[in-house]
C-alpha cells in the first residue's frame, strides 16, 4: 500500500485509507432509514444472533468493493451458493412463506418493485494526506425478476446518504442527474471503470488484492496454505518464457533504450520551443484582438460624424431655400424697381408724352401677373388643405410645407409596403379557409352518396382498390361500419369514438382474398395510410352475457356481418376498457376509460386532447351518418361566414389602397410648386 507513496501520518497504524463509516439505506433488513456504523479508520468487531444482520453488513463491504457477478453472498454465515443475492438484498427478503397450495415456499420482501431505492456507501479516510474519499452504489429493482438496475458513484470528499441521496424527485434519473452536477463527484454506469477509479485513489495496482480482500472477508478456515497464498496472494508468472524473451530482444531492449534517451534529448530541447510557441500564439491573438478593435474605432466615429453632418445638411439646406426665395423677392422687386426707374426716366426724357400709355402698360402687366400669382396660389391653398397641411401666410411656410411634403410621402410608402404585408397574409388566410371549405364540401357530398361515416381519403384508397381488382365494397368492410354505440350509452361517444378511431379505420381483408390484395397494397402507391388486418379462421369464444361497465359492453356489431365473431372477438380482447364514473374508480381499475377520454392500460395512462372529443366531424363508427352529415354542414356554414368575413376585410384593404393613391397624387401635385 506504502509503495511508490509518502505517507505523514503520526505512526504506521493508520497509513492509508481506512474505512471511517459505513452507511445502508433500504439493504436486506436495514429498511426504510439510513443505518450508520461508525470505525474512524479502527478495527471493528460485528457480533449477534443468528440473524441479526452481521453477514447483511458483511456483503455490504465486499459489494461496493468486489463485482456483484463475483461476490458469494452470506459466506461469512457459512451458507450455501446463491441462498441470498443482489436482488433480495435490494428487495429486503426477510422470511419466507408458502403457497395456496402448500407445497413450494415463496420469499417475502420488505419493500416493493420500483417503489424504493436502496443505498450502501463507504467513506475512507486518509489521515496522512487529510484526504476523505466516499464510495456509493445505488440499486432500483423495476421488475419482478431479472437484476436490479444500479450507478456506481466516486467522490473526491464526505457524502452522506441523508444529504445526498436523496430529496430528487419521483424519477430514478434524476437522482444520477443530481450526483452528476455535485462538484468532486463522478458517476459510473459499469463496475469495471468504477474498480479501476477508486483502485487508482487506493493506489491498489491491480485486482488481486481485492480478489483477496474477497476470499478473506468472510473466511473460516484454510485448507492447504500453500494452494491459497498462490491461488490469491501470488499472480501467475511464467519466468522461463520471460527470460527466453528478454535474451531474445535484448537487441531490441538495447535499440529502444537508445531511442527513449533519443526521444528524452529531443523534449529536453523542443520544450522551451513550444513554450515559446504557445506565448508567441497568445500574444499574437492579443495583438489580432486589439488590431481589430482599434481598426473598428475609425467605423464607430465615421458612423457618429455621419449623422452629425446628415443634421447639418437637412439644416443648411432649410437654410439656403428660405435664403433663395428671399432672393427671388428682392430680385422682383430689382426689376420692378429698374423699370421704374426706366419709365421715370423715359417720362422726363419725353416730358410726359408717353408717360400714360407706358403706365397703363405697366398696370395692364402687373394685373395680369398679380391674378396668375393668386391663381396658383389659390390651387397650391386647395391642395394645401385637401393634404391638411397650414395655408400660406409667409415664405416660411412654403419651406416648411416643402419638408412636411416629403415627410408624408415617405409615409405614404411605408404605409402602403404594410398594407401590402397585410394584404398578402389576408390572401392567404382566404386560400386557407378556401380550401378547408372545399374538403367539407367534398366530405359532404361524399357522406351524401353513402351511409357510412369513414373519412373521405380512407374511402378513396378502398374504392381505388375494388375498381382495381374487381372487388366488392361491402367484401372488404371498414371495422367502423360494422360497431356502433348503443342509444342509452350516448354519454360515452366522444371517449369510446377516440379509444377506437385508429381500430375503426382498419379495413378487414378475408382470408381468400389476402393475397391479391397484400400484392395490391405493395404495388401501388397509396397517397395515405392503411391498416387491414387478416381475418381467417379463428377460434370462437363462448358467448358472454355483455359487461355494460366494460366499453364492449356499450357497442352494438353487424350481426350479419361475416366479420362479427371476429370483431367481437378482438373488441373483447383489446379493448376491454372499465369505463369509470370516477377518478377513484379508475385508479383502481387494471384498464380503464373515462368521460374525458383517459386512457389506462396496466402502467400505461394516455389521453390525446390535441382534437375536440365531441368533435363529430371526426367520428367514424355507426351504419347510418346522419349525425356527423349535420356537424359537417354546420361547420361548412361557418367556414362561409367566415370566409365573407375575409371577403370583407381584404375589401377594406383595397378601399384604402385607393385612398394612398390619391394621397400620393396630390404630394406629387404640390411638389411642382
Amino acid at each position: 500500500m506504502s509503495d511508490g507513496y509518502l505517507e505523514f501520518s503520526e505512526d504506521d497504524t493508520s497509513t492509508g485509507y481506512r474505512l471511517d463509516r459505513i452507511e445502508l439505506l433500504n439493504w436486506g433488513t436495514f429498511n426504510s432509514r439510513v443505518w450508520t456504523l461508525p470505525l474512524n479508520g479502527k478495527n471493528g468487531l460485528l457480533t449477534g444472533d443468528i440473524g441479526s444482520g452481521k453477514s447483511t453488513l458483511v456483503d455490504a463491504v465486499t459489494t461496493l468493493l468486489v463485482p456483484a457477478h463475483r461476490v458469494s453472498y452470506n459466506k461469512a454465515a457459512g451458507a450455501e451458493f446463491k441462498e441470498r443475492s443482489l436482488r433480495s438484498y435490494v428487495l429486503g427478503y426477510y422470511k419466507s412463506e408458502r403457497g395456496d397450495g402448500g407445497y413450494s415456499a415463496k420469499p417475502v420482501p420488505l419493500r416493493k418493485e420500483g417503489e424504493s431505492h436502496s443505498v450502501i456507501m463507504g467513506v475512507f479516510h486518509n489521515v496522512g494526506y487529510n484526504q476523505t474519499v466516499t464510495l456509493a452504489q445505488v440499486f432500483l429493482q423495476k421488475n419482478a425478476a431479472g437484476q436490479p438496475d444500479r450507478f456506481y458513484v466516486i467522490s473526491d470528499g464526505n457524502m452522506s446518504i441523508r444529504e445526498d441521496f436523496a430529496n430528487f424527485g419521483s424519477e430514478f434519473g434524476q437522482l444520477k442527474k443530481k450526483l452528476k452536477s455535485r462538484e468532486k463527484t463522478e458517476v459510473f454506469d459499469t463496475f469495471p471503470a468504477y474498480g479501476a477509479r477508486f483502485r487508482s485513489w487506493f493506489g491498489l495496482k491491480n485486482e488481486q488484492a481485492l480478489e483477496l480482500f474477497h476470499q478473506t472477508v468472510s473466511m473460516k478456515t484454510v485448507g492447504n496454505l500453500t494452494a491459497f497464498v498462490r491461488e490469491h496472494m501470488l499472480e501467475a508468472f511464467d519466468g522461463g518464457s520471460r527470460v527466453e524473451g528478454l535474451i531474445n530482444h535484448f537487441e531490441d531492449l538495447n535499440k529502444s533504450h537508445e531511442a527513449v534517451l533519443r526521444a528524452k534529448k529531443q523534449i529536453s530541447l523542443l520544450s522551451p520551443l513550444i513554450k515559446n510557441l504557445d506565448l508567441y500564439n497568445e500574444t499574437d491573438q492579443q495583438v489580432t484582438y486589439l488590431t481589430q478593435c482599434r481598426e473598428s474605432l475609425s467605423l464607430y466615429f465615421s458612423g457618429l460624424k455621419r449623422d452629425l453632418l446628415s443634421t447639418k445638411i437637412s439644416q443648411e439646406e432649410d437654410k439656403a431655400a428660405k435664403l433663395e426665395l428671399k432672393r427671388n423677392l428682392i430680385n422682383g422687386k430689382l426689376v420692378e424697381l429698374q423699370s421704374n426707374c426706366d419709365g421715370i426716366n423715359k417720362s422726363i426724357a419725353e416730358n410726359g408724352g408717353n408717360r400714360l400709355d407706358s403706365l397703363k402698360k405697366e398696370k395692364n402687366r402687373l394685373v395680369k401677373d398679380k391674378e396668375l400669382r393668386i391663381g396658383k396660389a389659390g390651387e397650391y391653398d386647395t391642395l394645401a388643405a385637401a393634404l391638411e397641411i397650414p395655408l400660406l401666410n409667409s415664405s416660411d411656410d412654403f419651406v416648411g410645407n416643402k419638408t412636411l411634403v416629403n415627410e408624408q410621402q415617405n409615409s405614404t410608402v411605408e404605409q402602403r409596403s404594410d398594407l401590402n404585408e397585410a394584404m398578402d397574409k389576408l390572401k392567404l388566410e382566404f386560400s386557407s379557409l378556401m380550401k378547408s371549405h372545399d374538403m367539407l364540401d367534398r366530405d359532404i357530398i361524399s357522406l351524401k352518396s353513402r351511409r357510412s361515416n369513414i373519412d373521405f381519403n380512407q374511402i378513396k384508397i378502398r374504392d381505388q382498390l375494388c375498381r382495381d381488382l374487381n372487388l366488392r365494397e361491402k367484401d372488404l368492410p371498414f371495422a367502423g361500419e360494422l360497431i356502433s354505440l348503443k342509444e342509452e350509452e350516448q354519454e360515452w361517444e366522444g371517449a369510446v369514438e377516440r379509444v377506437l378511431h385508429n381500430f375503426g379505420l382498419s379495413l378487414l381483408v378475408p382470408e381468400a382474398l389476402y393475397p391479391e390484395i397484400s400484392q395490391w397494397v405493395d404495388r401501388t402507391r397509396l397517397r395515405g395510410r392503411l391498416v387491414y388486418y387478416r381475418v381467417g379462421d379463428f377460434r370462437k369464444s363462448p358467448l358472454k352475457n355483455p359487461d355494460t361497465s366494460l366499453l364492449t359492453g356499450k357497442l352494438d356489431l353487424k350481426k350479419e356481418s361475416p366479420f362479427h365473431d371476429w370483431l367481437k372477438e378482438q373488441l373483447d380482447k383489446r379493448f376491454d376498457y372499465n369505463c369509470c364514473e370516477n377518478l377513484k374508480e379508475f385508479r383502481l381499475s387494471r384498464k380503464a376509460l373515462t368521460h374525458s377520454g383517459q386512457i389506462k392500460g396496466s402502467q400505461r395512462h394516455e389521453k390525446d386532447d390535441r382534437h375536440d372529443l365531441n368533435d363529430r366531424s371526426r367520428y367514424i363508427l355507426g351504419w347510418t351518418n346522419e349525425a356527423k352529415l349535420s356537424a359537417l354542414q354546420y361547420s361548412l356554414e361557418e367556414k362561409k361566414e367566415e370566409l365573407r368575413r375575409c371577403g370583407e376585410k381584404i375589401s377594406q384593404k383595397q378601399s384604402s389602397f385607393s385612398d394612398l393613391d390619391k394621397r400620393k397624387d396630390l404630394l406629387s401635385r404640390i411638389q411642382v410648386y
